[in-house]
């Protein structure tokens, strides 16, 4: 018979074990359509906002938080323009705070009609792809069409165009949708990756940028001995090292708050007065200086 103490510590363990594989925050998505192309069907149409929803209802099906852009936009960006540049795009996802945006997915409409002396032609397609607000990293893409196209009434004017695209467009939307959440799912649920593939980390979810400000480089130094062993450590590198100041590009499947928690709990530990702040995926952490009291003064020294 084992001792109480036995059971407890492997309890302990156990969790200590299975913790780090379950910390890493389950992304918040945001769907933005390019239509910078002026081949590509505008935002402010109708078939663009069916195409929306049936990408949303996909990634949301399979439980990922999806966010609408005009609802977390609302106060600080000029709401309804179209033809919007990537460049546009990618920055007001990651200026985005309440709540942060992790990944962004970008899809653009494509549609074509051929009129001919009894029938209309008409083609679709979607493309649509996954990239990580803060590393720019590229996370998947997808390209889906409508085979062969498929056939409108000859005198199919505006309005019958507009229906005929937008149902064909939803089906389409639906498959993309489909192949998109699936890539994500991978991504976040993979059970047993292989070494340095296949999770969050190495798929550029996890990547963090951490500034070490005002602290000697023998600070630093036993600091990096803490950063190796963090939960859900993958990688790290040096990006700018000077007297005061380091940066590291540090991969790791941790979840914010809890690099936020493990950050506080080294300062603590190694008895260091500083402040972490946090600003997206940037974590810095500066150094408070206190003022040495001056040596007491001996008047029979004078």
């Amino acid at each position: 018979m084992w001792p109480v103490w036995f059971y407890t510590g492997l309890c302990l363990v156990l969790i200590a074990v299975i913790t780090p594989a379950q910390a890493a925050d389950r992304p918040n998505i945001l769907i933005m359509g390019e239509d910078v192309d002026g081949d590509t069907v505008a935002r402010n149409s109708q078939v663009f906002h069916r195409v929306l929803n049936a990408l949303s209802n996909q990634l949301h099906d399979v439980g990922f938080d999806v966010f609408d852009e005009t609802a977390v936009t609302l106060e600080n960006f000029v709401q309804g323009r179209v033809r919007r540049t990537d460049a546009e795009l990618i920055d007001i996802a990651k200026s985005i705070r309440r709540p942060p945006i992790d990944v962004v997915v970008l899809f653009s409409i494509y549609s074509t009609a051929y009129q001919h002396s009894y029938t209309t032609k008409v083609k679709v397609r979607i493309e649509g792809r996954l990239l990580n607000v803060q590393t720019g990293q590229r996370l998947g893409n997808v390209e889906l069409d409508y085979p062969e196209g498929w056939n409108a009434p000859q005198q199919c004017n505006r309005d019958c165009l507009l229906r005929s695209i937008g149902d064909h467009s939803k089906i389409i939307a639906n498959d993309v949708g489909s192949v998109l959440a699936e890539k994500l799912s991978w991504m976040v649920n993979r059970s047993d990756p292989p070494e340095n593939e296949g999770n969050l980390a190495s798929q550029g979810v996890g990547a963090y940028q951490l500034i070490f400000d005002d602290f000697t480089q023998a600070e630093v130094m036993e600091f990096e001995e803490y950063l190796v062993i963090f939960s859900g450590y993958e990688s790290h590198r040096i990006t700018y090292g000077g007297a005061t100041r380091t940066e590291y590009w540090y991969k790791s499947n941790i979840s914010n708050a809890k690099l936020s928690r493990n950050l506080n709990k080294l300062l603590e530990t190694l008895n260091v007065s500083g402040l972490v702040q946090i600003s997206g995926n940037t974590y810095t952490v500066k150094k408070i200086s206190l003022r040495y009291s001056k040596p007491a003064r001996n008047p029979r020294d004078w």
